[in-house]
């Protein structure tokens, strides 16, 4: 049924929570914070509404990159400058890779089979060293991040400049994979094509965004293609 599939990179194949929690925490010690459990919290709070404004196209993932440090500075009436404090976190996430649990076996299972293409709304200089690190470029026809393409998921124009550089690309036979419903799956959706919903922590859906599969784990891929 399907020949092509994009899959999302962060918290679908390499487990972003984890790198974010070490680069973050290493972070914080460098610029002489306490990464305790409640600083942790309200950064991700505060990171996850900027990435959502980015999604819906109110801000540019420039600004979201040091507005998250201000914002949290801010919260704490401390003087600590964004920029820099984003450039040393941008270092550290950089580092290193964790995977999320059945993501190398299930790209094996899935390359010789189907061509694979990464999608991903991450920043380029990060993701290109995570995968370095993670060595599964080669599972990959083809990388799409979004800082590349000039646009995200989940923009239609980010998933036209993934298909036209897709041969022989047909949206009848092709799958989008992604744990985020507002950008994997509603891009997907936007731009025509299947998706697929990985949501291991069995998070509550949306009745406006509906994929057309959902898994709790990657092996379920197995059953679904």
């Amino acid at each position: 049924m399907y020949r092509a599939i994009l899959i999302d990179l962060d918290d679908t194949i390499l487990d972003f929570g984890a790198a974010e929690h070490v680069a973050i925490s290493k972070t914080f010690r460098e610029i002489g914070l306490t990464p305790t459990p409640q600083l942790l919290q309200r950064y991700s709070e505060i990171n996850l509404s900027q990435w959502e404004a980015f999604e819906r196209g109110e801000i540019t993932r420039e600004t979201v990159l040091t507005r998250r440090f201000e914002l949290l500075f801010a919260e704490l009436k401390l003087a600590q400058d964004a920029q820099q404090t984003e450039d040393i976190y941008r270092c550290y996430l950089g580092v290193g890779h964790y995977f999320v649990d059945g993501a190398v076996e299930i790209l094996e299972y899935l390359a010789p089979k189907y061509d694979l293409y990464l999608a991903s709304n991450g920043v380029a200089a990060t993701q290109y060293s995570r995968l370095e690190s993670a060595q599964i470029g080669h599972f990959f026809k083809d990388i799409f991040i979004s800082e590349v393409t000039g646009h995200h998921k989940p923009e239609k124009e980010y998933f036209d400049y993934c298909f036209a550089r897709m041969p022989d690309f047909s949206r009848e036979t092709t799958l989008m994979i992604g744990d985020s419903l507002t950008s994997d799956v509603l891009g997907g959706k936007n731009a025509g094509v299947a998706t697929c919903w990985f949501n291991p922590n069995r998070r509550p859906g949306r009745p406006d965004i509906v994929p057309d599969y959902e898994i709790h784990s990657l092996e379920e891929l197995k059953t679904i293609l």
